[in-house]
Parts: structure tokens; sequence; C-alpha cells
């Protein structure tokens, strides 16, 4: 069993909201009398519905593995079921220059409706991340369903993401069209090589997470109960050595009346080379029948914008996707590449304290960093919340000066520009 699993309690979150009469503790995942009613609650707080026992059972398999917290009211009509959930694990987080770092996944954090105002939340994200610190990770990360919670905690957002919807009568194809086959694949065969391939590019991308079996089992519609499963569709690009080198899943919905106008929806599509890529895209932009592809989740530096005749075809949405938090600066700014050479004193406030402090930070000609702390003048100061936006790469230091996030003479945000630059978009390709 992993250490992180069998973290103590946080005392500091159980006391905080035991003042308002309410029970913290963390989930026996082996005990069902226990787990079943957490995951029933969890589902509710997204808003979905009561879940069948095959349903309930799906999500068991797939989640056990990570640490639930609850907030229990033992004066509820139903104290079996909590009114706050939050689960967490320990995976994986690509920083630039492909190096990983052990991060402290949050997911599931949901209040129920009848209990808000009562220090729920901010018990069990404050008690998250102490747990992290305490465990001697140095990141945390979440994805999010309502952005306005998490800043107060020290997240901010580090990837973007962008949702397409392309009129094929408008994107008619002008990208390349390589040598290899397409084939359509087995649910069971999609789980295997989703994991494979996904598990031999994770490294090249800034922001992406090492995944979890119980993702790809889902993705390929193989959750007991899952909804709507038999409709997803499968397609491997492999190269002309015979090499899986790209994935789409997706599905097809009816626009009404008119058989050729289906809606295709990309629900996943995974590429290891150009070639994988643009077969895939072009696979969905020429299908047959269809008058509308949509596809969520991906990079906001797409090349199939390059790859259709009239890019007006597509209507194009970004919004935040990847939010990180610093716990500890050394240990993250010392991880990564940098892109030329630096030398930079940052002074980081924290008002949880976990990143508090000065520290400069010395980047040689190969990009490799020392830091260390000191009691020098700083050239930038910055909450965790801008370092954690700045750390991929992704987000600029003179644009967040220009915001008001960030203190710095311009010559210091643009050194630090030039030097936290990713060659590679960050992206993160999944929720969690």
């Amino acid at each position: 069993m992993s250490l992180w699993k069998n973290a103590p309690i946080d005392s500091r979150a159980h006391a905080a909201v035991a003042a308002n009469g309410l029970d913290y503790r963390v989930i026996d995942t082996a005990d069902r009398a226990e787990f079943d009613p957490y995951l029933q609650a969890e589902m509710r707080g997204f808003l979905a519905g009561e879940q069948t026992d095959e349903q309930i059972g799906g999500a068991r398999d797939g989640l056990s593995f990570r640490r639930f917290i609850g907030v229990y009211d033992p004066a509820s009509a139903h104290p079996e079921q909590p009114v706050g959930t939050v689960n967490s694990w320990v995976t994986d987080v690509t920083l630039p220059g492909g190096r990983t770092l052990p991060m402290w996944a949050v997911s599931g954090v949901t209040v129920a409706p009848t209990h808000r105002r009562k220090g729920i939340a901010r018990a069990m994200l404050e008690g998250e991340l102490r747990t992290a610190a305490d465990a001697g990770l140095a990141i945390a990360g979440l994805t999010v369903s309502e952005a306005t919670i998490y800043g107060r905690f020290g997240f901010s957002p580090a990837t973007y993401a962008t949702d397409w919807r392309i009129d094929t009568r408008r994107a008619a194809w002008v990208g390349p069209r390589p040598d290899g086959r397409l084939d359509f694949v087995s649910r069971e065969r999609l789980r295997d090589e989703l994991a494979d391939l996904h598990g031999r590019i994770r490294t090249a991308r800034p922001g992406e997470i090492e995944a979890w079996p119980g993702l790809w089992r889902r993705m390929s519609g193989l959750v007991p109960g899952q909804q709507d499963a038999q409709k997803l569709r499968a397609v491997r690009y492999a190269d002309p050595a015979g090499a899986t080198r790209g994935l789409v899943v997706y599905r097809l919905a009816d626009e009404g009346e008119d058989f050729t106008k289906h809606e295709l929806q990309v629900h996943y599509l995974l590429s290891e080379t150009a070639d994988a890529y643009a077969a895939l895209w072009r696979f969905v932009l020429e299908h047959d029948l269809v008058s509308v592809v949509q596809a969520s989740l991906r990079s906001v530096d797409e090349p199939v914008r390059w790859m259709i005749a009239d890019q007006r075809g597509a209507h194009v949405t970004t919004s935040e996707h990847g939010w990180l938090r610093i716990l500890d600066v050394p240990t993250v700014l010392g991880a990564r590449t940098y892109a030329c050479a630096a030398s930079l004193t940052l002074r980081v406030t924290d008002p949880l304290g976990f990143a508090d402090g000065t520290w400069t930070l010395e980047i040689d000609g190969e990009g490799a960093p020392t830091v260390r702390p000191t009691d020098a003048e700083p050239d930038v100061t910055l909450s965790v919340n801008a370092l954690s936006s700045l750390v991929l790469g992704g987000v600029r230091a003179s644009v967040l000066s220009a915001a008001g996030l960030l203190a710095a003479e311009p010559h210091s945000a643009v050194a630090m520009d030039r030097a936290f630059a990713s060659v590679d978009t960050p992206f993160l390709s999944l929720w969690y």
C-alpha cells in the first residue's frame, strides 16, 4: 500500500469541521458499506443522477487506489453519506525538459448545497495541501469545474485547452496525406493501446500527467454501467512498419432529419508522430455523412488549423484547464530545464506559508538551474499563484506584470519570459 494513501488524518482540518458539529475522516475504500455511499455523494456533487449498483461497482473498481476524505454530518437524515468529498493520489507531472516530478493530484471536490458556508471546502483543501507537504510532495494539481474556488488556496492555471467545432463543408483537407494505415480497433485493444501510447509520449508535453488504468477503461467504454459506451468507436493509425502511432476515440450523433448531417464528436485524439496526427484528423474531417466535427480538450496550438482550407470554418474557444500549486519552490524550479541563461531573485508570497520566501535562481548556458534561499533584494515579486502559472512556460511573466499580478522591472520580466519559455506548448490531455 502506498505511504501517501495511509497518510494520517489532518488534525487541523478535523478540528475546523468539528467546530461546526461535523466529522472529518479518511474513507476505507475496501469497505463497501462506507465507500459506496461516499461515491453516490460525490456523483451527486457533480449533478449526476443516482447511480446504479453496476455503475457504483465500476467507479469503486476504478478509483479505490486513491485516498478519500469525507466530511459527515451526524445529525443529517442520511449520516452515512458525506456532505463534503475530496480524493487524491500521487502521480507524475511533466515539466519543461522532459523531467517528471511527483505531484499530489486532487479530485472529486464537492460540498453538498445543504451545507454551504460551513468551512468544509477550506478545511478539505488546506488539509490536502498540508498532507501533501508532510508527505514530501513539492507540487499539487487539479482540474476544476468551478474556476473561482481554487485561487484562494494558491492554485492557478498553468495549461490551457481549446474546444473545436468545425464545419466540414468549409474545412476541406489541404494538409499532408501520409502513408500508413487506419483500422478500427476493439475496446479491449483500445484500452491497452491508449495506455501504451500515452505512456510513451507524456514526457514530451509539459503539463501532462501519468494516467491511471481506470481512465483508459472509461475512455474505451469498458466500465460497467457506462452510459452510451456502445456508441464509442476507435481507429488507430499504424506507420508503414505496422507500429501504432496514433488513436482517435469518437462517437456519432444524428443532427436530425437529414441523415447526411451527423456530428462527429472526438472524445480523445492521441498522436505520437506528425503523420499520425494528420491521418487521424483527415479521417474525422472527411468521414462520410458528417457535417460537423466537434473536438474538446485540444492544445492551444493545434496544427490542424493550418491543415484546412478555410480556418474560419473552425470555431475555437479557449479556457484554462490544468491548475498547479507549488509547495516547495526550490524543488520545483530546480526540476525543470530552462530556455537560456539567467540570474533572477524571486520573492514569493504565500498566505498559507508553504512556498513563502526569497530565492535566487541561477541558470547556466545549458538551461540547468541552481536554486538557493537568499536575503537579497528581489528582481521579481510574485504570489505562489503567479509562479505556479509560470512554471510550465505557457504563461509569460510580462503578461502577468501587465495584469498587476507580478512586480518587476521590464527587463527582469523579459528575462523571466525568455528563461521560462517552453519549446513544447504546455498541454494536459485529460480531466482528473
